[in-house]
């Protein structure tokens, strides 16, 4: 059995996914396994490309590149239609409903869900959907612990933000599992 997760985290410039990579890098290592963290985004500091790989292993990580994804989040239509080619099928796509609309691939496990629009409505600010987005993530694909998720959050998140992101972490966690119990 393959126990390699490779996850990349897309979207636009300013939606925190960097931020969502560090935090979720940093909880597979406290939850004891090995971890790489990549990333990139364009020359624009706000709506450009974004992109951040996660790869999760408890073996040693022999190459630091994400190459065949088993998780993809798309927080924009654009990075949904760049990086859905390199996600072999039948692995799982989780898309920002708010921002890429469908048809979406029959060759994937989709999950969409208006993850941004959610976000301003319950919690009152987008600015954690980057937040919501990861328990989501990690929620789908089972990637760590969530108390452990919830640590690195408290370590990483800016400090005043703490309850928020907290927030937004549960309410990413009842998303998932709305959308699992209404499939």
């Amino acid at each position: 059995m393959n126990s390699r997760q490779e996850i990349l985290l897309t979207g636009a410039g300013g939606q925190g996914l960097i931020l969502a990579s560090i935090i979720l890098a940093e909880a597979a290592v406290d939850d004891g396994k090995n971890v790489v963290q990549t990333q990139s985004y364009g020359p624009e500091s706000r709506g450009g490309a974004s992109m951040a790989g996660v790869i999760i292993d408890i073996d040693n990580i022999e190459y630091p590149l994400v190459t065949r994804p088993g998780v993809l989040l798309a927080m924009s239509k654009a990075s949904y239609q760049k990086y859905l080619p390199s996600v072999p099928p039948g692995k799982l796509v989780i898309v920002d409903s708010t921002f890429v609309d469908g048809p979406y691939s029959e060759q994937h496990k989709i999950i969409d869900l208006p993850i941004t629009k959610i976000t301003r409505e319950k919690l009152g600010r987008e600015l954690v959907a980057n937040i919501v987005a990861l328990a989501v993530v990690n929620a789908a694909a089972n990637l760590v612990k969530p108390a452990v998720l919830a640590d690195s959050i408290l370590h990483k998140a800016p400090k005043g933000s703490e309850q928020l992101n907290l927030q937004a972490l549960k309410l990413g966690g009842l998303l998932y599992n709305q959308w699992q119990n209404g499939k």
